[in-house]
């Protein structure tokens, strides 16, 4: 789990934000990722008002004080690979025809469960895994 130190005064930088009482629990890019709920999808967009998939992965963790590259194939790239049934809350968890046509990344949250920015005309949100059709078979771990 990402460290809560020193992370608190980046908080008020990035748009500072109350955490549920299960905080303790949740890592803090899964925390920043599960507040955005509900903002808008805006393609290139990389908050705070507006995100695409890539933009709320790469904002999420940032706001932990890991820095991963901005869109969705490059995150493929930057971290361990781990198998689906590894999977931990914060991993990235990719779709796409394979690994050099990733299309999509939503920030894995437990239970099957991925908080991601869905497409133009959607938002931020938290579905099922399966939802987009099969995942690439390795997430990643920054």
């Amino acid at each position: 789990m990402a460290a809560l130190v020193g992370v608190a005064a980046g908080l008020a930088e990035l748009g500072g934000f109350a955490l549920p009482a299960k905080a303790a629990s949740l890592t803090i890019a899964e925390q920043f990722a599960m507040h955005q709920i509900g903002k808008p999808y805006e393609w290139g967009a990389s908050g705070l008002g507006a995100y695409d998939c890539s933009g709320l992965t790469y904002r999420a963790w940032q706001t932990a004080g890991v820095t991963i590259p901005r869109t969705a194939e490059d995150q493929y790239w930057a971290g361990s690979h781990v198998p689906l049934a590894q999977l931990q809350p914060g991993d990235l968890v990719f779709w796409g025809q394979n690994t050099s046509d990733i299309y999509h990344v939503g920030l894995y949250v437990g239970g099957n469960q991925v908080v991601n920015a869905t497409h133009a005309g959607g938002s931020v949100v938290v579905m099922g895994m399966f939802s987009w059709g099969s995942p690439l078979p390795l997430g990643v771990r920054p």
